[in-house]
């Protein structure tokens, strides 16, 4: 049988659940009611900026782009996960290994740029 102060916890927890949704359930209801509803051609129109849209033309994206980008979130990622690492290891109290681990993250990362500078992705034609 389960404590006295474990089912008020989760009473709790129920009660505040039910009443939130509940309340948008009621600000969903009140929005559709209370809302303008003034239809026109303008405004199904998808609004891009401010340009009117023209008829569907398919255009042709060269790949390097999607490469580039993709090595751009790669490295952008390594920096957030070093530069905490930096912070971290500048104290005293860490174990060694935790250095061993980041050397071997960056051999990771370095050896992807090898990798791709040897496939000449990095090369722009």
């Amino acid at each position: 049988m389960a404590p006295e102060g474990y089912v008020v916890n989760w009473t709790a927890v129920i009660l505040a659940f039910v009443v939130g949704i509940v309340a948008m359930g009621l600000m969903l209801a009140a929005s559709t009611l209370l809302s303008p509803r003034r239809p026109s051609k303008t405004k199904a129109i998808a609004y891009e900026s401010g340009i009117l849209p023209t008829p569907l033309n398919w255009t042709q994206f060269n790949v390097r782009y999607y490469i580039f980008a993709i090595l751009f979130l790669i490295f952008d990622v390594e920096a957030v996960f070093l530069f905490p690492w930096a912070l971290v290891f500048a104290d005293e109290g860490i174990p060694g290994y935790v250095f061993y681990a980041m050397m071997l993250f960056i051999a990771v990362l370095l050896l992807g740029v090898v990798y791709a500078w040897r496939k000449g992705v990095l090369r722009w034609r």
